[in-house]
């Protein structure tokens, strides 16, 4: 696997990674991650994955790292 590139965002680690014939988006925030595998043949180039990564796209992993950390909290209320 090699990373192929990163986006800069003040909230989220956003890495590129190319790898068995497909790119991965991997999303970090906190102890929680999101990864998006795409078919290398789906995109024309490295630079399509930046278009992908949008506001809208990000928005929605906010949303949903949000609610991962609220899934994590209630599971572990009870400790």
């Amino acid at each position: 696997m090699r990373v192929v590139g990163e986006i800069p965002h003040p909230e989220i680690k956003i890495t590129l990674f190319h790898w068995n014939n497909r790119y991965l988006i991997k999303l970090e925030a906190g102890p929680f991650e999101q990864t998006f595998k795409v078919q290398q043949f789906d995109v024309s180039s490295e630079e399509d994955l930046k278009q992908i990564v949008n506001e809208t796209f990000l928005n929605q992993a906010i949303e949903r790292f949000n609610d991962m950390a609220k899934s994590l909290h209630q599971a572990t209320g009870f400790l």
